[in-house]
């Protein structure tokens, strides 16, 4: 099988360890080549943490990111020579032997992320005649053309006349003024989904047209016809009914009071200015900032304007410079939750509580905690503030996932002013627990965020738009809540009885923001353990039965992203050291220490350890959304096997040994 230009194949197979970079380790005493390896990586995570206390891998995602970067740059007149140059050989050097781009490692090639690629390289003057570009185009020909492409990369194209705006889903900016009670109201959408939708309904009512620098006929099915109509659905059925939708929409468009779609335009510029955050970035993630300047600039905002100036410069600190001269754009950056994972990792492998690392990553996660309300509010209006964010400024949208995980860090560290740990852990644990859905679950970052409607509209065609409870949330508020002495409360009960119910009749539960079985089941098995199941519980042994199942012949743990659409890939892939580590901290909380399988586990990462303590692992383990957005935690392959080696060695986490309080 041919290796594509990313180095991956069209089937996923393991990458054989390089003799040059992993560690060889001879048969005998476990014990001693689980320390070896801990002791390696405990070195190489020190010397990657910052002078100010956190640590942050880089998030790497597709090149939707980087092509998208570009055409805001064609679109605001902003372009930088240097800059295309080096995003142009970013995104040629992700292109797979067909033409395609993926939006995974490995990955089959997707229609929407080639288009993006193909006209980002087009601006930065690849012909359309270079063997390269000709495959893609063909590519796209053969999968519909443009036509057939998502919703956002047609506005993309819109807003350069490659696509006509008439021919898009319809989002009018008066949904600004739906009142909290109304189904489709903004606060209906998930975070990441509101803070991208404002902003396109002032794109999509002033429907602006750059003029385009060259055409794209080529990737038309047929160049006479580029907009062909869409058919519609039965008008008995959901999708029938919001295409009507759609279209009442659209001439809604053509008759909008002025007074109101103007006043409806302001009040959206005021709710997005509202919502920039110090460093001048949106949530802390791409999307919304890229949609947000382009809707703030079409309402007047000049580029020295101080949002602006600021949102550009924020852009500009999401983008990753390789030694190649290559630049990446970072759709987020993880720093709380890579500094909370690698705090667990470093005291649950026996670094001292005390140690000068781990009181500094302490001091930098207090120094980022959320003490104000923010958009979360809007479904507990009385709930106290109180938890963290993913990013280093995104003061609106604290997440329930991380406080859990930021708790269980601070716990792990003995601070020279425990008081400053008792009071933040407080704030969080309540603020968490306040943020339960009515089924007993928790989200990700709102409480009961579950309108089936949202994801019905013709427009949210890009990945989820709502924010449901998942497995491994819940799983890690359960544990949270269980070492803060709450495992007996209502509300840790009510997430438990979630838990037990949503498994799966193999066994595993579905990973909402990893992947994907192997996560999930990673994730619940230590916190119903941590609450007081004990390992015999039914739940637990056929949790460690389905795992058992699905290791690899090479003793490692593997889960490919398709899994969250074919059922044939459910705990199939090429071993990776974070997905080896999830299975073996399910292993190891339900008291497999001794069994053969977690003896192959732990060699497998040893084995495939790298000289300098680290880990390879290109393939991606983290899920934004699935099957539609998925990340690759440059960290995660570090953080995780650490944790795995230590609780291997030392018999449960730190938080443990240490104690509440310490």
């Amino acid at each position: 099988m041919t290796a594509t230009t990313d180095g991956s194949t069209g089937a996923l197979e393991p990458r054989a360890p390089s003799a040059t970079t992993t560690t060889t380790t001879a048969p005998g005493d476990l014990r001693e080549v689980a320390e070896r390896a801990a002791r390696r990586s405990i070195d190489h995570l020190l010397a990657q943490q910052d002078d100010e206390g956190w640590w942050k891998g880089d998030l790497e995602t597709n090149v939707t990111m980087d092509a998208e970067d570009l055409l805001l740059r064609q679109f605001l007149g902003i372009q930088d020579e240097a800059v295309t140059r080096a995003a142009a050989l970013h995104i040629r050097g992700r292109q797979r032997e067909d033409g395609t781009w993926a939006t995974f490692y490995g990955g089959p090639g997707e229609l929407s992320a080639t288009v993006e690629a193909y006209v980002a390289l087009r601006l930065a003057g690849d012909r359309p005649d270079a063997p390269h570009m000709a495959r893609a185009a063909a590519w796209i020909r053969d999968r519909g053309g443009i036509a057939a492409a998502r919703v956002f990369t047609r506005i993309w194209l819109a807003l350069f006349g490659w696509w006509r705006w008439e021919d898009l889903p319809q989002m009018p900016p008066e949904l600004i003024f739906l009142p909290k009670w109304f189904p489709l109201n903004i606060y209906d959408f998930g975070c990441w989904a509101r803070q991208t939708i404002v902003p396109l309904t002032v794109v999509s009512a002033k429907r602006p047209v750059r003029p385009a620098p060259f055409p794209l006929d080529e990737l038309h099915t047929d160049p006479s016809v580029p907009n062909p109509p869409r058919a519609l659905a039965p008008a008995g059925s959901w999708e029938g009914a919001f295409q009507r939708l759609d279209r009442a929409l659209h001439a809604y468009h053509r008759i909008a009071p002025r007074r109101l779609r103007a006043a409806a335009m302001n009040t959206a510029a005021r709710w997005i200015v509202e919502r920039q955050e110090n460093d001048g970035c949106w949530g802390g993630i791409q999307p919304p900032a890229v949609y947000s300047l382009i809707a703030l600039h079409l309402l007047g905002y000049d580029l020295e304007h101080p949002v602006m100036r600021a949102g550009l410069e924020s852009l500009d600190r999401f983008a990753v410079w390789r030694d190649d001269g290559a630049r990446m754009i970072e759709a987020c950056q993880s720093p709380v939750w890579d500094t909370c994972l690698a705090t667990i990792a470093l005291a649950d492998a026996g670094l001292r509580p005390d140690h000068p690392a781990l009181v500094k990553a302490a001091d930098w996660m207090l120094g980022e905690e959320i003490v104000r309300p923010g958009d979360w509010a809007v479904r507990r209006p009385g709930l106290t503030p109180g938890g963290w964010a993913f990013e280093f400024h995104n003061d609106n949208y604290p997440d329930i996932d991380d406080t859990a995980e930021v708790i269980l860090a601070l716990r792990r560290v003995r601070h020279p002013h425990p008081e400053q740990i008792e009071a933040a852990v407080r704030r969080g644990a309540t603020w968490t627990a306040g943020m339960q859905s009515r089924d007993g679950a928790w989200a990700a970052f709102d409480a009961d965020n579950t309108s089936p409607f949202p994801n019905r509209l013709p427009f949210c065609d890009f990945g989820e738009v709502i924010d449901p409870p998942s497995a491994d949330v819940t799983a890690h508020v359960v544990e949270m809540l269980a070492h803060e002495g709450k495992a007996h409360h209502p509300r840790t009960r009510r997430g438990i009885a979630w838990l037990l119910a949503e498994q799966e009749a193999s066994g595993a539960w579905f990973g909402r923001w990893g992947v994907n079985y192997v996560y999930g089941t990673g994730s619940v098995v230590p916190a119903l353990t941590a609450a007081g199941l004990p390992p015999s519980h039914p739940a637990i042994r056929r949790a460690v039965a389905w795992l058992e199942s699905v290791q690899n012949d090479d003793g490692g743990w593997g889960e490919d992203l398709r899994s969250y659409r074919e059922q044939e890939w459910i705990g199939h892939g090429a071993s990776t050291a974070s997905q080896t580590a999830w299975a073996l901290l399910a292993l190891l909380a339900g008291g497999e220490r001794e069994s053969g399988a977690v003896e192959r586990g732990v060699r497998w990462l040893a084995e495939t350890q790298r000289e300098d303590g680290s880990w390879d692992e290109p393939y991606f383990t983290g899920t934004g959304f699935p099957w539609d957005f998925s990340i690759n935690y440059h960290l995660y392959r570090q953080v995780f096997p650490l944790t795995a080696l230590g609780r291997y060695l030392h018999g449960e986490p730190a938080i443990g040994r240490l104690g509440k309080g310490a």
